[in-house]
C-alpha cells in the first residue's frame, strides 16, 4: 500500500461520508484523450453522454489528443485538469520536468497494448530477424519509444535497427507498401488498421511486448498535482463516474460506439466495435482485473516497470511509485468489479 498524505485522505473520506450523492457541485474539468475518438476510449464519452459526470457535480469537456506525451503536457500545463495517457509517458515527463507533477489516479489498461507488427512475407519471425531491418513509427509512439527496452529483453542490439519516422496516418500504409519492414503501435490499433487496408490477419505477424518480460502498465486516468490538491472530491467523483462508464461499455459495446460516433460521425462503427472488443479482451479485462477490479495497480509490478522504463529511456532518476501514482481516490474494490 502506498503512503498517502494523511490529512488530504482524511478530508476526502470525510467529504465522501457526508455526501452520498454528487462529490462536488459545479466543477469544470477539461479532459484530454491520448488519441482520437475511438472504441477503447468510449467509457469517458459514455459517462458524459449518460450524465454520470453530471451526477457527480462535474461539467466534463472531452477533447481528442495527439499522443500520450501530448496529453501529459496538456495536463501539466494546466490547460487540462485531467486526461488519459500512457503512465510510462507520465513517468518520463515527471523526471524531465521536476516541479510539474502529474499523477495517475486510475489504471485502465492493466495489460499494455505495446506491440510490433510485420507482414509474414517480410520473414521476420523472431526479434533477431529485426537486425538490419527498418522500424517505422511516429516518433512519439509509445511502443516505438519503448523499443530499446524490448530489444534489451529480446537480446538484440537496438542500434542495429534502422528507424524511419512518419506521420501516424502513414504507418500501416508504409508497411504494406514495403517502405519499412516492421512497425510499432498499439495492438488494438495497428492490427485493425492493417486489416482495413486489405491485409489478412493470417498474413500479419505481431510481437506483444508483454510476451518478452516487459510487465508495463498502459493507459491511466491522470490529473495535475494542483487539481488533485484543490479538488480531491472531484477526482474521486470523476473516477466513480468513469467506472460506471466502463461497466456500460462492457455490457453494450455496440451502444458505446454509437455514443463515440456522436463525437466523431466519420468513424467506422463496425471497426471501432472490433477495436473496443480487442482492447477489452487483451488490455482491460485481464485476470488481475477480473479478480481485483479495475483501477488499481500492484506496487511491486509498478516499481519494476518504472525501473525497466528508466533504463530504456535513460532517465536521470528512477521515481518511486508514489511519485507518479495514487490509489487514494479509487472506490472500494467491490465497486470496481467488471465482468463480461
Amino acid at each position: 500500500m502506498f503512503e498517502f498524505k494523511a490529512l488530504r485522505a482524511a478530508a476526502l473520506a470525510s467529504s465522501v461520508a457526508l455526501v452520498s450523492g454528487p462529490a462536488l457541485a459545479d466543477v469544470d474539468i477539461k479532459f484530454t484523450l491520448d488519441w482520437k475518438f475511438q472504441g477503447p476510449t468510449a467509457a469517458f464519452l459514455v459517462a458524459a453522454d449518460k450524465g454520470y459526470y453530471a451526477e457527480e457535480g462535474l461539467d466534463v469537456a472531452i477533447d481528442s489528443g495527439n499522443g500520450s506525451a501530448g496529453a501529459v503536457t496538456r495536463v501539466a500545463s494546466g490547460a487540462y485538469q485531467m486526461g488519459f495517457a500512457d503512465i510510462n509517458a507520465l513517468v518520463d515527463f515527471n523526471v524531465k520536468n521536476p516541479g510539474q507533477s502529474v499523477k495517475a489516479v486510475m489504471m485502465a489498461y492493466d495489460a499494455p497494448p505495446f506491440s510490433l507488427f510485420t507482414l509474414r512475407a517480410n520473414g521476420i519471425e523472431s526479434a533477431k530477424d529485426m537486425i538490419g531491418r527498418k522500424l517505422g513509427a511516429p516518433v512519439f509512439d509509445a511502443s516505438y519509444k519503448l523499443f530499446p527496452a524490448f530489444a534489451s529483453e529480446a537480446g538484440i542490439d537496438e542500434a542495429k535497427v534502422e528507424r524511419v519516422n512518419m506521420d501516424p496516418a502513414l504507418r500501416e500504409t508504409m508497411l504494406v507498401r514495403g517502405q519499412v519492414d516492421f512497425i510499432s503501435g498499439h495492438y488494438f490499433s495497428s492490427m485493425l488498421d492493417l486489416k482495413s487496408k486489405g491485409v489478412a490477419e493470417a498474413d500479419i505477424k505481431y510481437f506483444l511486448y508483454a510476451d518478452y518480460g516487459m510487465d508495463f502498465y498502459g493507459n491511466a486516468v491522470i490529473a495535475s498535482g494542483g487539481f488533485i490538491e484543490s479538488n480531491p472530491e472531484a477526482v474521486a467523483g470523476f473516477i466513480r463516474a468513469t467506472i460506471r462508464g466502463w461497466k456500460d461499455v462492457i455490457a453494450d459495446p455496440q451502444g458505446a460506439v454509437e455514443i463515440v460516433a456522436k463525437s466523431d460521425p466519420l468513424i467506422d462503427k463496425a471497426l471501432e466495435v472490433e477495436r473496443l472488443n480487442l482492447a477489452l479482451d487483451v488490455n482491460v479485462l485481464t485476470p488481475h482485473v477480473k479478480e481485483n477490479g479495475i483501477g488499481d495497480v500492484d506496487e511491486a509490478r509498478l516499481r519494476n516497470a518504472i525501473a525497466q522504463l528508466a533504463i530504456a529511456y535513460k532517465l536521470a532518476s528512477t521515481p518511486e511509485p508514489v511519485d507518479v501514482w495514487t490509489s487514494e481516490f479509487l472506490p472500494p474494490a467491490e465497486d470496481r468489479m467488471l465482468s463480461r
